[in-house]
């Protein structure tokens, strides 16, 4: 029997099974929709063709633009590696839940993390009956309470900080692997996803699946070196390409993939050594960052017969925003623990099915550079720095403003011509930065060594 024949004959008992429950008890409320949240490790914002790359070929994710949304002013929760990772499992900004900047094991303890009190996805999906993982790179803290399987993920297949921090590969509490091949990591990765959607038949699973690659140092699987036009970065893309096909095949072969949210996104800006081979074009700089290539990424997401193919977004969206969006598409709460702060995300799920008149946006953006200093405010088209910035010459003697929908490079300094909007811009972002201050809670992990903020007060808001 083929593979066609058997996805025909799994659906038509589906159907058959699903047919019989309404006859008995009367009409069914459809299956939850799974959730596959893949993420790149400093992948730039043109690094995949369908976001302009001339150097990299990514038809399938070409493809899954075509069939869902691209997401042209998407942002990562952060401009490095943890800090991005604490905004899209919490839907809170990385200075809200006590981030001193940097990443783990480099100025932040290793053993620090996500603080317990704050909630997940993970944990909040695992609450409401989902099947829960994590595949691929965590970097959240490796003190016991830190964990994945601390933090509402069941299944766990991982390394714990970056692929250039460590040389061992987890399953739960196990270590499988000292040390990993770095070249094949992206491979076994997918072969624990597509284990992972085989034998999660019975309930409905949110997979998380942040993979190392393109991350440095870029070493090619042997079955793609030299096969890009990119030297070892374009290699390891094309090859995280396909295997996200490979993900995609197995929903298809196991029938789930109408009933299946897929985002793709990455963790921020490109990495300065890989300079030669990625590109955030059309923006400047990179990660680290508070420029847009900093933190602005691709993301597309896909969700067959329920989002509509071949849309463009071009409205504004943070990676905080993702919790409480997909919570909402899957028809779970976000109440319920006692002395967690206020998320700063936004159920923007209506306006992404397109329902304009209910619809909640985002109006408002902050950034902040790596070592966590707060550096600029996103209002609609506009972006106003509010710091001293390196590579934005004009910010060393006041404000700088740029119309991003006519400057992506952040070029021509417009704060002059717009002194009003200047004005209330400084005024909202420094009543977000008191609320988020006053609202904050401790790093988790290490409570006798607390590291200390880098964070400085920025010059244009002391």
């Amino acid at each position: 029997m083929t593979q066609t024949m058997v996805r025909a004959l799994r659906s038509a008992l589906r159907g058959l099974s699903l047919l019989l429950v309404v006859l008995c008890h009367g009409e069914e409320k459809p299956p939850r929709p799974n959730v596959i949240l893949i993420m790149a490790d400093d992948l730039a914002y043109a690094d995949l063709s369908c976001y302009g790359s001339k150097k990299n070929r990514t038809p399938v994710l070409d493809q899954l633009a075509a069939g869902g949304m691209r997401f042209t002013n998407f942002y990562s929760g952060a401009t490095v590696c943890t800090p991005s990772r604490m905004a899209l499992l919490t839907g809170c900004y990385p200075a809200r839940l006590g981030w001193p900047g940097g990443v783990g094991g480099h100025k932040m303890s290793p053993r620090s993390g996500l603080p317990a009190t704050i909630p997940t996805i993970g944990e909040r999906f695992l609450e409401h009956g989902y099947r829960t993982a994590l595949i691929g790179k965590w970097h959240l803290g490796e003190a016991p309470g830190l964990l994945p399987h601390d933090r509402g993920f069941q299944h766990c297949y991982y390394i714990r900080s970056s692929n250039n921090q460590t040389t061992k590969l987890w399953q739960n509490e196990t270590i499988i692997a000292d040390p990993f091949d770095n070249k094949r990591l992206t491979e076994l990765f997918t072969r624990d996803a597509i284990r992972f959607i085989r034998e999660t038949s019975d309930q409905p699973f949110f997979l998380y699946l942040p993979y190392t690659a393109p991350h440095f140092p870029a070493e090619a699987h042997p079955d793609w070196k030299g096969k890009s036009h990119n030297a070892a970065y374009g290699d390891v893309v094309e090859e995280l390409d396909s295997r996200i096909g490979e993900i995609l095949r197995t929903l298809r072969d196991t029938d789930q993939e109408k009933n299946t949210i897929v985002l793709f996104l990455s963790d921020n800006g490109p990495e300065g050594s890989q300079r030669s081979f990625n590109s955030a074009a059309p923006h400047r700089g990179g990660k680290w960052s508070s420029l847009e290539g900093g933190t602005r990424v691709p993301m597309i997401l896909s969700w067959p017969g329920t989002i509509a193919p071949g849309r463009t977004h071009h409205s504004l969206v943070s990676a905080i925003d993702l919790f409480p969006t997909l919570a909402h598409a899957c028809g779970i709460s976000m109440a319920g623990h006692a002395n967690a702060p206020a998320i700063d995300g936004i159920n923007l799920w209506p306006s992404w099915r397109g329902d304009a008149t209910t619809a909640a946006t985002r109006n408002t953006l902050l950034y902040w550079e790596g070592w966590a200093t707060p550096q600029a405010i996103r209002s609609g088209q506009w972006k106003l720095y509010f710091d001293e910035v390196k590579d934005i010459p004009d910010s060393a003697t006041g404000p700088a403003l740029f119309d991003l929908s006519q400057d992506p490079a952040e070029q021509k300094n417009l704060a002059a011509q717009h002194p009003d909007l200047v004005a209330t811009m400084l005024i909202t972002a420094r009543e977000q930065l008191k609320s988020l201050a006053r609202h904050a809670t401790p790093l988790g992990g290490d409570a006798k060594t607390p590291p200390a903020s880098s964070a400085k007060t920025p010059r244009w808001l002391r």
